[in-house]
């Protein structure tokens, strides 16, 4: 049986979910960002236990198709940047319909219909996020993030940095800096 479970998106969640699945008695074959494999199935009684518990912790047990499709789009764009060694060399359209066994248009107007934003801004937006992280982690310079994010150029990566955060990503880095500065001389 396989359940799917919104905002999971961090190996924190699926802890958690690994502990309110065993703690319910509910054993589980797999448990990855936004979907869980049970052994067997769930009783109506053991569902309500978990959606209940789950929403205490600010997860969403699905139950509605297209909040069950929507939440597998997401799962499978923050793996695709967050979670793998390297981003997929096709177009991230091929790559997500693939994943999911749907036509990308049908994924993309469902995503743009419930969400009200489109899938490519949902990837551009978590690909920032993964530019922040890599910033702050100050390990590899614009030029190698560009090129591991799969960005044309450097000007390309600032332009949307800096549509997104309203910061060129330097400014962003110089912030940081500081406040690692003012934190050292307190």
């Amino acid at each position: 049986m396989i359940l799917y479970i919104k905002y999971m998106v961090s190996l924190r969640c699926k802890m958690l979910v690994k502990e309110e699945l065993t703690r319910l008695g509910l054993q589980y074959v797999i448990v990855d960002l936004g979907m869980v494999t049970l052994l067997e199935k769930s009783t109506l009684e053991q569902r309500r236990q978990l959606k209940e518990n789950l929403l205490m912790s600010g997860l969403e047990l699905l139950d509605d198709k297209k909040a069950i499709l929507i939440e597998k789009i997401k799962s499978v764009i923050v793996e695709m940047i967050h979670y793998s060694d390297d981003l997929p060399e096709k177009k991230y359209s091929d790559y997500i319909s693939e994943k999911l066994g749907y036509d990308y248009t049908y994924l993309s107007n469902i995503f743009s219909e419930v969400k009200g934003i489109t899938i490519q801004q949902f990837i551009i937006i978590h690909k920032i996020e993964k530019v922040k992280e890599l910033l702050l982690y100050d390990e590899l310079n614009l030029t190698e993030i560009s090129y591991l994010l799969h960005y044309s150029s450097v000007a390309h990566l600032s332009n949307q940095f800096k549509k997104i955060t309203g910061l060129s990503p330097s400014y962003f880095k110089q912030l940081k800096q500081k406040r690692n500065e003012n934190l050292e001389n307190m």
